[in-house]
């Protein structure tokens, strides 16, 4: 096992160098185009930052993978290690120059969530997390919240690009949360989502049609804060699986229980 502490201070340097990307293309005009369909957008500063992110890990450990949201992967043979990347999550809020947005950078190791550092640079925040260590937020230590009742909860959301299918399917989790928690966001950056469960901004959050990148950083970082995360159907997190049910574990089953009451076929 490499060093936690080398490991954690070049993903944090990485996420530093994206974050002034950021900024000093923060309110011009960006190069903007679609991915999978009209919804789903890219710009010139994602791919600039991916590339800034990448270089800058590639540098110091030459022998990890990546999987990086705009360039795929980069596999190297027999590595233990897959850092996750996301150089912005949150690109339509960076488009229309709605201020929340973060660089979000996870590590793997050996099928575990290692590390997890996600930077908003324009609140000028870090949240980062080793496994064992505990989770902080510009290196002052954080914790869930103490909300074990869903009617005094504060949760998140977020829906997919696709309009139909996933996205009709959580208006039915929407509308049943807004009736059973005390309110619902929907910020538009799933990493600053689970962050924000982690430091006791948000007491819950759930999404479908989540990708690796989304989730990878954030989930590290819940785990070491005292949260827990889960998908849909299981009891243990798999980033690949797509759906991610976060809070601060006191009202993980009550959330649970809502969710599965949804997806029951009608009668």
């Amino acid at each position: 096992m490499q060093e936690t502490q080398k490991l954690l201070d070049i993903a944090k340097h990485a996420a530093y160098e994206a974050g002034k990307i950021h900024l000093k293309y923060y309110g011009k005009e960006k190069d903007i185009s679609q991915k999978s369909n009209e919804f789903d957008l890219v710009t010139n500063v994602d791919k600039m930052s991916e590339e800034k992110i990448i270089s800058i890990i590639t540098e110091h450990f030459p022998d990890h993978s990546i999987l990086g949201e705009e360039s795929g992967k980069h596999q190297t043979q027999d590595s233990d290690y897959t850092w996750v990347i996301d150089p912005i999550d949150g690109t339509t809020n960076y488009t229309h120059n709605f201020p929340h947005f973060a660089v979000s950078i996870g590590l793997v190791y050996k099928n575990e969530y290692y590390l997890g550092v996600v930077y908003d640079s324009f609140k000028d925040e870090l949240f980062s997390a080793t496994k064992g260590n505990g989770a902080f937020l510009n290196d002052k230590p954080i914790q869930v919240s103490s909300t074990d009742n869903l009617k005094q909860s504060l949760l998140a959301t977020g829906f997919p690009y696709i309009k139909t299918g996933l996205g009709q399917e959580n208006l039915k989790y929407f509308t049943k949360f807004l009736f059973e928690a005390q309110a619902i966001r929907r910020p538009g950056s799933a990493a600053l989502d689970l962050c924000y469960v982690a430091c006791g901004r948000l007491d819950g959050f759930w999404e479908l049609g989540l990708s690796p990148w989304d989730t990878a950083a954030g989930i590290c970082i819940i785990q070491e804060a005292g949260g827990k995360v889960t998908n849909f159907d299981s009891e243990g997190f798999d980033m690949y699986n797509k759906t991610v049910l976060a809070s601060n574990g006191k009202i993980q089953d009550k959330m649970m229980d809502i969710i599965k009451s949804c997806r029951q076929p009608a009668e």
